[in-house]
Formats: C-alpha cells, structure tokens, sequence
C-alpha cells in the first residue's frame, strides 16, 4: 500500500494538512498495450481549512509548504516523466482555488509508468521504500495486473496521532479501462462494467492500510 499512501509524495505536504482528501488513479489502455495514466489528488473537501493553514508557517510541528515550492515539486516531476522512454504528452494541473492537483501522460506501454515512477524515486521525489512496479502486461497471454504492494500498516502504526488523522475519510480510487472486453479478474472488489470494458475500485485509504481491501488484481481479455 506504501505507492498509494506516498505515490504523490511531491504533494504530500498538502496531504498533512488535510484529513480529507481523494485519491484518483486511472489507466485507459488500448488493444496494443498503449493508453493514458491519470493521477488526480482532490482535497477540495478541505479548501477552507487548508486556505487557513496556508497563512501558518508551521503545523503539528511540520513546515507548511508555500504555493512556489509544491509548484517547483509538480514541475520537477512533470520533467522528470518527461524524460522517460515511453511516456509522453506529460500535463500537469494545479487549482490552488480548490486544491485539486493532477498529472497525467500517455505511455506506449504501462510499464513506462513503472519506470518513470523509479525515476521520481532515483531523484528522490519518492522515497527509496515506496513500490514502483504498480502495473504490468502480457499482450500474448491476454491479461493486465495490478501488482501486489507490501501493506503500509507498519509505517502507519509508528505515525503520531495526528499524521494518522490525515486519512480519516480519506478516500481512494482505481479505474482502469479497457478496449479489450474484459472475460475475467481475479479481485471480485473491482466492479466490472455493463460494457465488460472498465473495473474499479473505491476503497477508503484505512480499509487498504489494514488489508480490508486489496489493490492486486490480474485481467484476462477475451
């Protein structure tokens, strides 16, 4: 679960000012293995409180970023993804107004999101712990995973109380689409779609830390 809980580590300074946020993270992959990555941190939920904490230069003992260094962060991570082999037409969005935060890009293959994310973590962006092999592929064999993530219970038991504050009512997202018509998964916690095309996954963020939920599953297409 440690991806999911620090995967936007380059936001995470607004994540510990708000014990409210959304996490989105959605793949559209076409029949050649090609698609598109979205990752969208919302925490509009939160706007007013975090428009006050903003003014603060510290809270819970934790410097409070201002909009220039979360901004230098995005962009550091919008070149980075850039450079990746695989990956292009890198958009990054930020809407301070309501404080939802997104980056998406294409990829020729999903594994160039793998790598790119082992980029974030090699200019230290991600810390050396976090998981980055989320997704992975087989066109032959038919099939699309969602890899298994070692669980983050044991680095959230070691949090303060009010660092765990900052995922009560958090909540997380995976919708991953499909061209292809999807004939089985092996996680019945993704709802498939009428059209047999998309899955997904609401979950809150706790459920996942303490493996009510889990994340991996694996797609065979017919």
């Amino acid at each position: 679960m440690k991806n999911f809980m620090k995967l936007l580590v380059l936001l995470l300074p607004l994540l510990l000012l708000s014990s409210c946020f959304d996490i989105l993270d959605k793949v559209n992959v076409k029949a050649d293995g090609s698609g598109e990555y979205t990752l969208i941190l919302n925490a509009s939920k939160s706007k007013t409180r975090l428009a006050s904490i903003s003014k603060m230069e510290t809270i819970n003992g934790k410097k409070v970023p201002k909009k220039a260094e979360i901004e230098d962060k995005i962009n550091e991570a919008s070149r980075i993804f850039k450079g990746t082999p695989g990956i292009t037409n890198v958009k990054t969005s930020m809407d301070f107004d309501n404080y939802i935060l997104k980056l998406s890009c294409n990829f020729k293959k999903i594994e160039n999101i793998n790598a790119g994310l082992e980029q974030l973590k090699a200019k230290n962006i991600l810390g050396k712990m976090i998981p980055t092999q989320i997704y992975s592929q087989n066109l032959q064999k038919k099939s699309f995973t969602r890899n298994k993530v070692n669980t983050f219970k044991a680095d959230y038991d070691k949090m303060g109380k009010a660092d765990k504050e900052v995922f009560n009512n958090a909540k997380y997202t995976s919708v991953m689409q499909f061209e292809n018509t999807v004939k089985s998964q092996t996680n019945s916690a993704y709802v498939l779609a009428p059209n047999k095309k998309a899955v997904k996954l609401e979950a809150e963020i706790l459920d996942l830390i303490f493996q009510k939920k889990q994340l991996q599953n694996t797609l065979l297409f017919q």
